[in-house]
Protein backbone atom coordinates (compact mmCIF):
# COMPACT_ATOMS: atom_id res chain seq x y z
CA UNK A 1 0.00 0.00 0.00
CA UNK A 2 1.19 3.50 -0.89
CA UNK A 3 0.66 6.54 1.38
CA UNK A 4 0.52 9.94 -0.31
CA UNK A 5 -0.04 13.48 0.95
CA UNK A 6 -2.09 16.10 -0.94
CA UNK A 7 -2.88 19.76 -0.32
CA UNK A 8 -5.90 21.84 -1.28
CA UNK A 9 -4.38 25.33 -1.22
CA UNK A 10 -7.15 27.96 -1.22
CA UNK A 11 -7.32 31.71 -1.64
CA UNK A 12 -10.01 34.32 -2.29
CA UNK A 13 -9.75 36.30 -5.51
CA UNK A 14 -12.30 37.98 -7.79
CA UNK A 15 -15.09 37.31 -5.27
CA UNK A 16 -14.58 33.55 -5.36
CA UNK A 17 -12.59 30.81 -3.64
CA UNK A 18 -9.78 29.47 -5.82
CA UNK A 19 -7.70 26.31 -5.51
CA UNK A 20 -4.21 25.57 -6.79
CA UNK A 21 -4.08 22.66 -9.28
CA UNK A 22 -1.48 21.23 -11.64
CA UNK A 23 -2.06 19.40 -14.93
CA UNK A 24 -0.95 15.75 -14.99
CA UNK A 25 1.58 14.86 -17.67
CA UNK A 26 1.38 11.08 -17.20
CA UNK A 27 -1.24 8.34 -17.07
CA UNK A 28 -3.48 7.60 -15.35
CA UNK A 29 -5.73 10.61 -15.93
CA UNK A 30 -3.30 12.27 -18.34
CA UNK A 31 -4.18 15.94 -18.81
CA UNK A 32 -6.50 16.19 -15.83
CA UNK A 33 -5.94 18.68 -13.02
CA UNK A 34 -4.56 17.44 -9.70
CA UNK A 35 -3.79 18.66 -6.22
CA UNK A 36 -0.10 19.17 -5.42
CA UNK A 37 1.50 16.43 -3.37
CA UNK A 38 3.08 13.02 -3.68
CA UNK A 39 4.31 9.97 -1.84
CA UNK A 40 5.20 10.04 1.83
CA UNK A 41 8.85 9.24 2.48
CA UNK A 42 9.79 6.76 5.17
CA UNK A 43 11.84 9.40 6.99
CA UNK A 44 9.17 12.11 7.34
CA UNK A 45 5.78 12.73 8.92
CA UNK A 46 2.80 13.84 6.84
CA UNK A 47 3.07 17.58 7.55
CA UNK A 48 6.80 17.66 6.83
CA UNK A 49 6.09 15.80 3.61
CA UNK A 50 3.35 18.13 2.34
CA UNK A 51 5.39 21.22 3.16
CA UNK A 52 8.33 19.78 1.27
CA UNK A 53 6.22 18.91 -1.74
CA UNK A 54 4.35 22.20 -1.76
CA UNK A 55 7.71 23.93 -1.98
CA UNK A 56 8.02 22.36 -5.41
CA UNK A 57 4.80 24.06 -6.60
CA UNK A 58 4.42 27.18 -4.46
CA UNK A 59 6.65 29.07 -2.04
CA UNK A 60 5.45 27.69 1.30
CA UNK A 61 6.49 30.94 2.96
CA UNK A 62 3.48 32.47 1.21
CA UNK A 63 1.09 30.09 3.00
CA UNK A 64 -0.53 31.72 6.03
CA UNK A 65 -2.03 28.48 7.37
CA UNK A 66 -1.71 24.70 6.88
CA UNK A 67 -3.76 22.07 8.71
CA UNK A 68 -4.56 18.38 8.25
CA UNK A 69 -7.93 17.94 6.57
CA UNK A 70 -8.84 14.24 6.35
CA UNK A 71 -7.68 10.79 5.27
CA UNK A 72 -9.08 9.46 1.99
CA UNK A 73 -8.80 5.68 1.90
CA UNK A 74 -11.39 4.25 -0.51
CA UNK A 75 -9.84 1.06 -1.97
CA UNK A 76 -10.54 2.16 -5.55
CA UNK A 77 -9.72 5.87 -5.25
CA UNK A 78 -6.68 5.39 -7.52
CA UNK A 79 -6.31 2.77 -10.28
CA UNK A 80 -3.86 -0.03 -9.53
CA UNK A 81 -2.26 -0.68 -6.14
CA UNK A 82 -4.08 0.85 -3.20
CA UNK A 83 -3.13 4.44 -2.33
CA UNK A 84 -4.21 6.12 0.92
CA UNK A 85 -4.06 9.92 0.96
CA UNK A 86 -3.69 12.30 3.88
CA UNK A 87 -5.07 15.63 2.69
CA UNK A 88 -4.27 19.10 4.00
CA UNK A 89 -5.90 22.50 3.78
CA UNK A 90 -3.59 25.39 2.93
CA UNK A 91 -4.52 29.09 2.87
CA UNK A 92 -2.93 31.98 0.97
CA UNK A 93 -3.78 35.63 1.84
CA UNK A 94 -5.61 37.76 -0.71
CA UNK A 95 -2.65 40.11 -1.19
CA UNK A 96 -0.08 37.40 -1.97
CA UNK A 97 0.73 36.03 -5.44
CA UNK A 98 3.09 33.05 -5.16
CA UNK A 99 5.08 32.16 -8.25
CA UNK A 100 3.85 28.89 -9.74
CA UNK A 101 5.19 26.74 -12.62
CA UNK A 102 3.64 26.73 -16.09
CA UNK A 103 1.73 23.49 -15.47
CA UNK A 104 0.07 24.95 -12.35
CA UNK A 105 -2.83 27.42 -12.11
CA UNK A 106 -5.54 28.75 -9.83
CA UNK A 107 -9.11 27.57 -10.52
CA UNK A 108 -12.45 28.65 -9.09
CA UNK A 109 -13.79 26.01 -6.72
CA UNK A 110 -17.27 26.74 -8.11
CA UNK A 111 -16.11 25.94 -11.65
CA UNK A 112 -13.49 23.23 -11.38
CA UNK A 113 -11.94 21.68 -14.49
CA UNK A 114 -11.87 17.91 -14.96
CA UNK A 115 -9.89 16.64 -11.99
CA UNK A 116 -7.98 13.41 -11.39
CA UNK A 117 -9.06 10.62 -9.05
CA UNK A 118 -11.02 11.92 -6.02
CA UNK A 119 -9.35 15.33 -5.98
CA UNK A 120 -12.62 17.17 -6.58
CA UNK A 121 -14.02 15.66 -3.39
CA UNK A 122 -10.92 16.76 -1.50
CA UNK A 123 -11.21 20.32 -2.82
CA UNK A 124 -14.85 20.54 -1.77
CA UNK A 125 -14.04 19.10 1.66
CA UNK A 126 -11.36 21.77 2.06
CA UNK A 127 -13.76 24.54 1.03
CA UNK A 128 -16.33 23.26 3.53
CA UNK A 129 -13.69 23.15 6.29
CA UNK A 130 -12.72 26.74 5.53
CA UNK A 131 -16.35 27.86 5.63
CA UNK A 132 -16.99 26.10 8.92
CA UNK A 133 -13.89 27.49 10.63
CA UNK A 134 -14.77 31.05 9.63
CA UNK A 135 -17.59 30.80 12.17
CA UNK A 136 -15.64 29.81 15.25
CA UNK A 137 -11.93 30.53 14.63
CA UNK A 138 -9.66 33.31 13.40
CA UNK A 139 -8.96 31.61 10.07
CA UNK A 140 -10.23 34.79 8.40
CA UNK A 141 -6.89 36.31 9.41
CA UNK A 142 -5.15 33.77 7.17
CA UNK A 143 -7.23 34.91 4.17
CA UNK A 144 -6.97 38.64 4.81
CA UNK A 145 -4.01 40.97 4.20
CA UNK A 146 -2.18 42.49 7.16
CA UNK A 147 -4.53 45.50 7.17
CA UNK A 148 -7.88 46.04 5.50
CA UNK A 149 -11.09 48.03 5.56
CA UNK A 150 -14.22 46.47 6.98
CA UNK A 151 -15.71 46.44 3.47
CA UNK A 152 -12.71 44.52 2.17
CA UNK A 153 -12.99 42.01 5.01
CA UNK A 154 -16.71 41.68 4.34
CA UNK A 155 -15.96 40.85 0.70
CA UNK A 156 -13.44 38.17 1.73
CA UNK A 157 -15.88 36.52 4.14
CA UNK A 158 -18.74 36.73 1.61
CA UNK A 159 -16.66 35.04 -1.08
CA UNK A 160 -15.38 32.33 1.25
CA UNK A 161 -18.80 31.60 2.78
CA UNK A 162 -20.67 31.74 -0.54
CA UNK A 163 -23.32 34.25 0.59
CA UNK A 164 -23.51 37.99 1.43
CA UNK A 165 -22.24 39.08 4.82
CA UNK A 166 -23.19 42.32 6.57
CA UNK A 167 -20.12 44.48 7.14
CA UNK A 168 -21.67 45.95 10.30
CA UNK A 169 -22.50 42.56 11.80
CA UNK A 170 -19.10 41.13 10.89
CA UNK A 171 -17.30 44.02 12.56
CA UNK A 172 -19.48 43.72 15.65
CA UNK A 173 -18.93 39.96 16.00
CA UNK A 174 -15.16 40.06 15.49
CA UNK A 175 -14.72 43.11 17.73
CA UNK A 176 -16.78 41.45 20.49
CA UNK A 177 -14.49 38.44 20.29
CA UNK A 178 -11.47 40.73 20.69
CA UNK A 179 -9.79 39.66 17.45
CA UNK A 180 -10.24 42.86 15.43
CA UNK A 181 -8.80 46.30 16.12
CA UNK A 182 -8.32 49.60 14.26
CA UNK A 183 -4.76 50.35 13.14
CA UNK A 184 -5.21 54.11 13.42
CA UNK A 185 -4.56 54.50 9.70
CA UNK A 186 -6.89 55.08 6.76
CA UNK A 187 -7.04 53.50 3.33
CA UNK A 188 -5.99 55.51 0.25
CA UNK A 189 -9.00 57.11 -1.44
CA UNK A 190 -10.58 55.16 -4.28
CA UNK A 191 -11.37 56.38 -7.78
CA UNK A 192 -14.78 57.66 -6.72
CA UNK A 193 -13.36 59.60 -3.77
CA UNK A 194 -15.63 59.68 -0.75
CA UNK A 195 -14.89 59.49 2.94
CA UNK A 196 -11.61 57.68 3.74
CA UNK A 197 -12.14 54.26 5.29
CA UNK A 198 -10.40 53.20 8.49
CA UNK A 199 -7.97 50.29 8.34
CA UNK A 200 -8.25 47.34 10.72
CA UNK A 201 -6.11 44.31 11.57
CA UNK A 202 -6.52 41.03 13.37
CA UNK A 203 -5.10 41.08 16.89
CA UNK A 204 -3.67 37.57 16.77
CA UNK A 205 -1.25 35.55 14.68
CA UNK A 206 -2.27 32.08 13.62
CA UNK A 207 -5.63 30.33 13.79
CA UNK A 208 -7.35 30.06 17.16
CA UNK A 209 -10.78 28.99 18.36
CA UNK A 210 -12.77 32.04 19.50
CA UNK A 211 -16.26 30.61 19.94
CA UNK A 212 -16.52 26.83 19.69
CA UNK A 213 -20.29 26.90 19.19
CA UNK A 214 -20.62 29.87 16.83
CA UNK A 215 -22.21 29.35 13.42
CA UNK A 216 -22.36 31.96 10.66
CA UNK A 217 -25.60 31.47 8.77
CA UNK A 218 -26.79 32.82 5.41
CA UNK A 219 -29.05 35.84 5.85
CA UNK A 220 -32.77 35.52 5.27
CA UNK A 221 -34.19 37.19 2.17
CA UNK A 222 -35.50 40.07 4.26
CA UNK A 223 -32.06 40.63 5.77
CA UNK A 224 -30.42 40.45 2.35
CA UNK A 225 -32.66 43.29 1.12
CA UNK A 226 -31.59 45.46 4.06
CA UNK A 227 -27.87 44.69 3.77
Amino acid sequence: MVHEVLAAVLRVRSATVQVLLWRRALEPHLGRWSLPGGRLRIDEDVETSIRRQLAEKVDVRKLSHVEQLAVFSAPDRVPGPRVVATAFLGVVPTDVDPDVPEDTAWHSVDNLPRTAFDHRDIVLRARDRLRAKLSYTTIGSALAPASFTISQLRDIYSAALGYPVSATNLQRVLSRRGVLEPTGEIAPPGRSGGRPAALYAFTCNGVHVTDAFAVLKPPTRARQRRT
